[in-house]
């Protein structure tokens, strides 16, 4: 079987993306250390060196000191050399974050507002977010990579409209729509993928797994060879629609009964305490009994689901959205839950992780989209 020849083009493009990660990946670096590492010869080091410095991606005004001889240039990369900007709109906050090369948040903006997308002062608001993280951060016009916006529902492929969004009562609505006043390159982006993308993204370990977001609705991502399984019909990973009370259970959004959205969306808990998540943490913490019967009931359910997405995917679980940020002292005790449903050897705390992004994990995975595009086209 004879295989597909690669042009030369693609080759120049792969090995220019080969330096420029290496140069990423590694503090401070010297041609040679490039020579050497990626076995390119030294003419292709230096051109893609140089092509990458007149895109002002990488800094040379470092030097790498020698024992003997001059002094080596330094290679390395500029994180801030391109940014891209992440919205998360929820029922009552708009909130955007910058992020950079690396894909650290650098600038946070937070707006409390009904969610209102027939309100043109409402989508106002969206665009006057975007704007001052954008001027909070520093980011120039020509360094914006573009604007994510992370809804609530299911995004068309493309990324141009709502195919599902009865959380809000939005379904239909294109970008075009929600982004009339954000004048930047902008796509929309389901908010649980954002959110699974940007914990893939930053954590190379997780080849395969589930992130499963437990935020005002719950919602999951299905990660497959680190990349997110959308599906046929971008529904992979719904899991809050995954039924666990078949027979009397509460009335989801959805129009059905027992789905997993009505036992652990995040207020089942906050309802305790006004809404406020972290003080009904911090009321379990002090031993409130209401608070703690609340916990065992939605742990036990969360246990059931965990198990359910480990058996269906024998990878990597994250626990994420707002209540994942704050489940880091209670992962041993849903840990033996789970363990507890599981009729194979392995354990629950070689799998079961929680989200390593605790603050704005789905403007931030709506960012890094155009992150990651970025960088793929080097």
């Amino acid at each position: 079987m004879s295989r597909e020849k690669i042009s030369p083009s693609e080759i120049k493009l792969k090995n220019r993306q080969m330096i420029y990660q290496y140069v990423r990946t590694n503090t401070s670096v010297s041609k040679q250390d490039i020579v050497v590492a990626l076995q390119l010869s030294l003419p292709t080091v230096t051109q893609n060196l140089d092509y990458l410095k007149k895109q002002n991606l990488i800094d040379t005004s470092r030097k790498i000191k020698n024992t003997g001889g001059r002094n080596a240039t330094a290679y390395t990369y500029i994180k801030e050399a391109k940014m891209a900007i992440g919205v998360y709109i929820t029922a009552h906050h708009i909130n955007a974050v910058a992020v950079d090369l690396s894909g650290n948040v650098t600038g946070i903006v937070k707006q409390q507002s009904q969610f209102a997308l027939d309100d043109d002062e409402y989508l106002k608001k969206i665009g006057m977010v975007v704007k001052e993280v954008k001027r909070q951060a520093g980011i120039s016009d020509e360094n914006l990579l573009g604007v994510g916006i992370a809804v609530p529902g299911l995004v068309s492929d493309d990324g141009e409209s709502v195919l599902y969004g009865m959380t809000l009562d939005f379904t239909g609505k294109t970008r075009a729509e929600i982004a009339e006043y954000i004048p930047y390159h902008n796509r929309l982006v389901h908010d649980s993928y954002a959110a699974g993308y940007a914990e893939t993204w930053s954590d190379h370990r997780v080849k395969n797994g589930f992130y499963i977001s437990l935020s005002n609705s719950v919602g999951g991502s299905i990660i497959i060879n680190q990349s997110i399984y959308e599906g046929d019909t971008q529904k992979g990973g719904e899991i809050g629609h995954m039924v666990v009370v078949p027979k009397g259970g509460e009335r989801c959004y959805c129009g059905r009964y027992g789905c997993f959205d009505t036992v652990c969306r995040a207020s089942i808990l906050d309802q305790y305490t006004d809404g406020n998540l972290e003080e009904f943490f911090v009321l379990l913490k002090a031993g409130d009994k209401t608070a703690e019967a609340l916990w065992d009931e939605y742990l036990d359910n969360l246990a059931v689901a965990v198990h359910n997405m480990r058996i269906l995917f024998d990878g990597v679980i994250i626990v994420g959205g707002y209540v994942g940020a704050y489940i880091g002292d209670y992962m041993d005790e849903l840990c033996a839950r789970v363990d507890a449903h599981n009729p194979f050897d392995d354990c629950a705390k070689d799998y079961l992780m929680q989200c390593r992004y605790k603050i704005e994990a789905t403007a931030a995975g709506a960012a890094i989209f155009f992150i990651d595009n970025f960088l793929n086209s080097i």
